[in-house]
């Protein structure tokens, strides 16, 4: 299997967000089929679309040999371990586990739609992950910096 590297959405606003971030990279870098490459620096956003306490977000690197799907029963795996529940759309959440990119795939199954669909709408996700990767593309897309100008309005407070 082809190593791929893949980027990690990360965000927590119940008990200790800022833990919890720290907690999910840590777990990120343990995870078996996957090396932690580099993490972002963690910001302070304020919840869009959703209610509760501000979020503590981060972006993750990670290079993996595991299928995309099952890195997503991966990151689902450890948001549970966290006692990630959905009980609503946009809930309040004590970890929460994005797969943002896979590589250059473009991929819409019933469970996974990569590039993740929302995250050239959020600073919360552009923010970090271009501090990780100042030059990157988003497939179908086109360079992730391009959508900085549309989310300049979204309060992101770096760490």
């Amino acid at each position: 299997m082809a190593i791929v590297t893949a980027y990690i959405g990360i965000g927590a606003n119940l008990g200790d967000a800022r833990a919890n971030v720290l907690e999910a990279i840590a777990r990120l870098a343990r995870l078996p089929g996957a090396s932690l490459v580099d993490a972002s620096p963690s910001y302070r956003t304020a919840p869009i679309d959703a209610s509760g306490d501000d979020y503590i977000n981060a972006v993750a690197r990670i290079a993996t040999a595991l299928p995309a799907e099952e890195l997503l029963q991966a990151l689902h795996s450890i948001e549970a371990a966290h006692g990630r529940e959905r009980p609503y759309r946009n809930a309040p959440r004590t970890l929460d586990l994005d797969l943002l990119l896979y590589g250059e795939e473009q991929i819409a199954s019933a469970t996974l739609t990569v590039p993740h669909p929302r995250m050239t709408e959020r600073a919360f996700v552009l923010v970090p992950l271009l501090a990780l990767a100042p030059a990157i593309s988003v497939p179908g897309k086109g360079a992730a910096s391009d959508y900085l100008a549309a989310v300049a309005g979204q309060a992101i407070s770096k760490l």
